[in-house]
């Protein structure tokens, strides 16, 4: 799963480069993903993830263990 955040399932987009004279190439717009650790209360241990930023301000409005359980549920995790 290379370039989809884990938790949004956010992952890259195409569209155009638009020069000043309006010649357009193609180009790549990809998600803001870093991979961190987030510490989970229930499993006493961390939990890597591939997340965007978007991501991290979802699990800190909800919650690790809840994101972890609606991602699941979409299918963007495998197994954690």
């Amino acid at each position: 799963m290379a370039r989809v955040c884990q938790v949004t399932g956010k992952k890259r987009m195409i569209g155009n480069n638009v020069s000043h004279s309006k010649r357009r190439t193609k180009r790549e717009f990809a998600p803001n993903l870093k991979n961190k650790k987030f510490w989970s209360e229930e499993e006493q241990r961390f939990i890597s993830l591939k997340v965007s930023a978007a991501g991290m301000r979802t699990i800190n409005k909800k919650g690790l263990s809840i994101v972890l359980k609606e991602s699941k549920a979409k299918g963007l995790l495998k197994m954690v």
